[in-house]
């Protein structure tokens, strides 16, 4: 039956159908769809880890004890996951181990534009790369013969474009694949350095009977057609070149590492030019030259940002016509939500003149006017490290005026070895944690903090407080909608010695259905337009020529602006 399918879910239908039974994901945009997908077949095990290295473990493991295992991040989580992947390449796999890393080029939400086709070189694995809905369900099931036929992990890149565009994919019934036989094995399951030395001998072997068989792979494919023009590409960039220049031959190449050497010579000597087309780093080109073969790809489409129709056209055939509307497009910032329970601690944060150190979540939006409050943000779980070396650096009085700022999911994902650091080398740090009860950024997944797992089922609940003061943190529980309580704790915490862990508290606004008030309104009379209203940067709060009003239809009741105005001129509903 043929069905139209988002990327993400055509994957998780892969798995379904090639006999999956766990997955083991940490939610991250734009993977997280697969595993949340993943959740609607009740014949797989399904769960979110507290981090990506703790997903694959558990997928490794899995894989060990005899079954077909999935594991899925964003391409960020691959960095976090690298330790047990490149080790699992050595260790190989008991049954079939595909890992899904979504790559996001154009940092539409991401922190970096890294290509993992570097990762798969680096560790030594397999990796393919779907173009459509229907390569993605396709893929997965490949993947997991390879994994199998090759004892090794496989890699699947997938891309933004590929991940969240819908096609029409066509499905199957789920293969029912047996339990495998656990057998104990110490020269293959135990990397110490006399078994992996002889471990390495054999993935430099899996490898090179890899790259002799992709030459003869069905996913990699020569289309000839006009001879004048060859384009070697994969994934979306291949979308792009079959409409911009369908006249063109290509070599669509499914298997992304290693390459089908073979085959690409056979190719560009049956095209008199001869195009590399693939988004980010030149990872195909470079190898192409290094076969001694002349190509044309990075020099004419840079290596910043995504491919599109219109970039490609301008190369390989006519420039596409300008588009008929051309007015610039206004730029639109994201933003926290009306009622997010973050924004009162960044009001204070900024009030206090405090140097924040952010961390990765909708919290990171602090940085954007009004507030401006996010002084730094590198990665997941970075900011407790940071405050720790930037104070450690600048001494005593900088520590009473720095905080590190990060959300629950992300305290669970990497957070807390952080807060344990700081707390044995005996630093002077302040740690508020905002805790809205969920992943917010990338839809509101549980974690081990919340109490429930992928099912909305209680789970394990982890204490905040009690694990921060299990570690030796002062610790201080907050109402994030409190401005005086906030500031009060944020002043007396940064002149405390040693570590203190703020924990300012509010469900996510988008979630709290209960605490959703009627919409407040300003009364014009009293409303001396002081625009001290319009600091926290609530969108509810619009500016008009004749001053503010609240949006109702944006307005939760949060209150939260009530507290900013002096003149009484907020009123809630009938007032």
């Amino acid at each position: 039956m043929k069905q139209l399918m988002l990327g993400n879910e055509a994957i998780a239908r892969g798995a379904w159908e090639a006999g999956v039974r766990l997955v083991s994901s940490y939610p991250g945009t734009p993977s997280t769809e697969i595993t949340e997908f993943c959740s609607k077949y009740p014949d797989m095990y399904v769960e979110w880890a507290s981090n990506e290295k703790v997903a694959l473990e558990v997928g490794v493991g899995a894989s060990l004890g005899g079954a077909r295992a999935l594991c899925c991040m964003k391409h960020v989580g691959l960095n976090v996951a690298a330790d047990p992947l490149y080790t699992a390449s050595y260790t190989g796999v008991g049954s079939g181990l595909v890992v899904v890393v979504a790559d996001d080029p154009g940092m539409h939400s991401s922190q970096n534009e890294q290509d993992s086709r570097n990762h798969a070189r680096g560790a030594l694995l397999p990796m393919l790369e779907p173009a459509d809905s229907a390569e993605c369900r396709e893929f997965i099931k490949i993947a997991y013969e390879l994994s199998e036929k090759y004892d090794t992990p496989v890699l699947i890149r997938t891309t933004t474009r590929i991940a969240h565009a819908r096609s029409l994919t066509e499905t199957a019934e789920r293969a029912e694949v047996e339990l495998k036989e656990y057998q104990k094995n110490i020269q293959k399951n135990v990397m110490m350095p006399a078994m992996a030395k002889g471990r390495h001998v054999i993935v430099e072997k899996r490898m090179n009977d890899l790259a002799e068989e992709a030459n003869s792979l069905s996913v990699n494919r020569m289309e000839m057609r006009d001879a004048k023009i060859g384009v070697i590409c994969s994934g979306t960039a291949y979308q792009y070149v079959r409409e911009a220049a369908p006249e063109a031959s290509t070599l669509k190449l499914g298997l992304v590492n290693p390459l089908p050497e073979k085959l690409i010579r056979e190719f560009a000597a049956s095209v008199e030019k001869l195009y590399v087309m693939e988004e980010l780093e030149p990872i195909v080109e470079e190898q192409v030259r290094a076969m001694g073969i002349e190509c044309e790809g990075k020099n004419l489409t840079g290596r910043q940002g995504e491919l599109s129709l219109r970039k490609v056209a301008a190369i390989l055939a006519d420039p596409l016509p300008e588009p008929l509307v051309s007015a610039e497009i206004p730029n639109r910032p994201p933003v926290m939500c009306p009622g997010c329970p973050h924004r009162a601690s960044y009001y204070v944060i900024r009030k206090l003149g405090l140097t924040a150190m952010g961390d990765i979540g909708c919290y990171t939006l602090g940085a954007l006017p009004p507030t401006s409050a996010i002084d730094a943000c590198l990665c997941m779980g970075a900011s407790i490290g940071l405050t720790q070396g930037f104070t450690r650096m600048r001494g005593e009085e900088a520590a009473k005026k720095t905080i590190a700022v990060i959300g629950d999911s992300t305290f669970m994902h990497s957070g807390i070895n952080s807060l344990l650091s700081a707390v044995y080398n005996q630093s002077d740090a302040t740690i508020m944690i905002l805790d809205n009860t969920t992943t917010g950024m990338t839809g509101h997944q549980p974690n081990p903090a919340t109490g429930f797992d992928i099912h909305g089922n209680p789970a394990g609940h982890i204490s905040l407080e009690k694990l921060c003061e299990a570690a030796g943190a002062n610790v201080r529980v907050v109402d994030a909608y409190d401005l005086k309580g906030l500031e009060a704790a944020l002043k007396e915490e940064t002149a405390r010695k040693g570590v203190s862990v703020i924990i300012s508290r509010k469900p996510c606004a988008l979630l709290d259905k209960k605490s959703k008030k009627p919409a407040l309104h300003i009364e014009q009379d009293a409303c001396k337009k002081c625009m001290a209203c319009t600091k926290i940067g609530c969108p509810a709060i619009e500016k008009t020529e004749n001053g503010v009003r609240i949006n109702p239809a944006l307005c939760v009741g949060c209150e939260l602006c009530t507290q900013m105005c002096k003149f009484g001129a907020i009123r809630k509903a009938g007032e």
